[in-house]
């Protein structure tokens, strides 16, 4: 019982780090600690200005590579962790929304290392910064929903746990 609890504290702890600090990459990188720097690196991001946007899109790419890293961290401690807690649907439901955020990052990486700025018009570099900027928006949302519902369930299980001690 108490190595469940220490499980949904480690969980938990990691989803309230960035109230705290930003770490941009290491081992315990949480989903939430990583989406703050994603929001800073897409703030930084300056319509259609050449010069500075392919300095930014360098910038993205990292960031957006470091959030991968540490998701893939985060998920794995989660995937192994808590299913014997959650039981096998909840612990399957989660995992999916794991697969679909994944996805999500790939294709922000992916589109983000293949643009080529260069050459392109003031209009179509705004159209390719907005189509980057809505899908790093649907990359935050995602995480930021997933971290709540994650959350609210381990709360509940926390205070299961902490009762029945």
């Amino acid at each position: 019982m108490s190595d469940n609890l220490a499980i949904i504290n480690r969980v938990l702890e990691e989803h309230q780090a960035i109230r705290q600090y930003v770490k941009l990459a290491g081992d315990s990188v949480s989903d939430r600690e990583a989406l703050f720097s994603l929001e800073k690196a897409r703030a930084d991001w300056v319509p259609g200005q050449l010069d500075i946007l392919s300095e930014r899109q360098k910038g993205l790419l990292q960031t957006v590579s470091a959030l991968d890293e540490g998701l893939k961290n985060h998920f794995a401690f989660e995937e192994k962790a808590l299913p014997p807690l959650l039981g096998e649907l909840l612990a399957r439901a989660l995992m999916l929304e794991h697969q679909e955020i994944k996805q999500e990052v790939d294709k922000v990486k992916s589109i983000t290392a293949e643009a080529k700025l260069e050459g392109l018009s003031r209009d179509e570099l705004l159209s390719k910064e907005t189509n980057i900027q809505q899908m790093v928006d649907s990359i935050c949302q995602l995480v930021e929903e997933h971290a709540t519902r994650e959350e609210a369930i381990l709360a509940m299980m926390q205070r299961a746990l902490e009762e029945k001690k």
